[in-house]
């Protein structure tokens, strides 16, 4: 039998269905985490086969005994994943310190966690990348700014998700930025003028997509997590060929294997010299995990499939045994607690709750970049999307 190590199995909380699936497929799910065992959803109790309590996941000790103890107890450990972004550098470093092989290295964390390492890999797929200069000290940040124009953006070399992401309008707001920020590595981009389009997918272990989508973000992130609005997003019920086209190669150049990808790009609104014309894409960033909060469950909604299982089948048998259904638009919105909206909670069930797939409060982990009380719903047209947005988000 098998063995995986789930770090963190309890959040985000929908991934317990990973475990399930795991265990169905007949491997052995050890989880590692700092909830306590009681607390924990009855669904994840009966997927692991034991949990270790730890005091604090941040304290790699503790984690690193855990695993330790697994080592020990059951033998050779064939997986170690925690298919979440912050703990990608601590699960390669596990992996690399007790050699196992089936995922991301320590020696590979610099490429898909520095912003500015990434620019490499996009450039060897063949897909352009905003110009950027590491943020070192006023001068020379102000040099890049002028050649580039203002506005620019800036955000931490090395970080997850919007946060501390901002947008320069000029050098009065740099100046200041440079005085008050901390020792963090912040990269410094032109201005790419477009909206965030994916591509999501699962690749099998010799770097082939078994299952592929992609969601579209109109709202820029780091606004909504800036100025604490709301968020919306959906996924796509097809893939254009051409953002397939540059998931595969972003891909390859990136040299994944066996596990989610959520790859961002820009869609160019407008044509931006050095960069292509209006509606090429330009490389944002990579992150080799699902995209977040609920998003695997839309994607299943959208398709009408099992991504855990898929996820699962791929690691217990290589491939694909759960078929797409008919294909949906599936739309999410996040609505700030504090506004004044025209429809309350009745009103959108009314309207809308033959389409609702989820709803309920987002934790506050997620409320950041997400909103605090999302919707989530399928539609078969961009227009009936489109209205739906439009309702959930007019204030009065």
């Amino acid at each position: 039998m098998k063995n995986f190590i789930f770090i963190s199995p309890n959040f985000p909380e929908n991934y317990w269905k990973f475990c399930a699936e795991l265990k169905n497929n007949g491997l052995r799910v050890l989880g590692i985490g700092d909830c306590p065992y009681d607390e924990l959803k009855s669904e994840l109790k009966d997927a692991l086969h034991e949990y270790y309590r730890v005091s604090d996941l941040e304290n790699y000790d503790e984690v690193f005994r855990a695993v330790a103890f697994f080592t020990y107890t059951y033998g050779k450990i064939d997986y170690l994943e925690s298919n979440n972004e912050y703990w990608l550098e601590r699960d390669a470093l596990l992996r690399t310190e007790f050699h196992i092989t089936t995922g991301f290295m320590q020696e590979d964390m610099n490429r898909v966690k520095s912003k500015s390492a990434m620019k490499e890999y996009y450039k060897k797929a063949g897909i352009p990348t905003a110009r950027y200069t590491l943020v070192h000290d006023f001068e020379s940040a102000a040099v890049f700014a002028a050649e580039v124009g203002y506005p620019v953006i800036v955000k931490p070399d090395n970080g997850v998700g919007a946060s501390h992401t901002y947008r320069l309008e000029n050098e009065d707001q740099l100046r200041q930025f440079i005085q008050n920020k901390d020792d963090t590595l912040y990269i410094m981009e032109e201005q790419v003028r477009g909206f965030v389009r994916t591509y999501d997918g699962i690749i099998d272990a010799d770097g082939k997509p078994i299952f592929e989508t992609g969601n579209v973000t109109p709202f820029s992130l780091m606004d909504v997590v800036n100025t604490n609005d709301n968020s919306i997003y959906y996924i796509v019920k097809e893939l254009p060929e051409n953002v397939k086209d540059a998931g595969r190669r972003t891909v390859e150049a990136f040299g994944v294997k066996a596990r989610f990808v959520h790859l961002e790009y820009f869609q160019l609104t407008q044509d931006q010299e050095g960069l292509g014309k209006a509606g090429d894409l330009v490389g944002l960033e990579v992150n080799m995990r699902p995209a977040g909060g609920f998003s695997p469950d839309m994607y299943d909604y959208a398709y009408e499939t099992d991504v855990y299982k898929i996820w699962a089948d791929m690691i217990a048998f290589g491939k694909i045994t759960k078929p797409l259904g008919n294909r949906h638009y599936c739309a999410f919105v996040g609505r700030r607690d504090g506004k004044h909206f025209v429809m309350d909670d009745s009103a959108v069930t009314e309207k809308y709750g033959n389409r609702m797939k989820m709803r309920g409060r987002l934790p506050d982990a997620l409320s950041g970049a997400m909103g605090n009380q999302m919707y989530i719903a399928n539609f078969e047209t961009e227009e009936e999307m489109n209205e739906f947005f439009g309702d959930l988000l007019q204030e009065y």
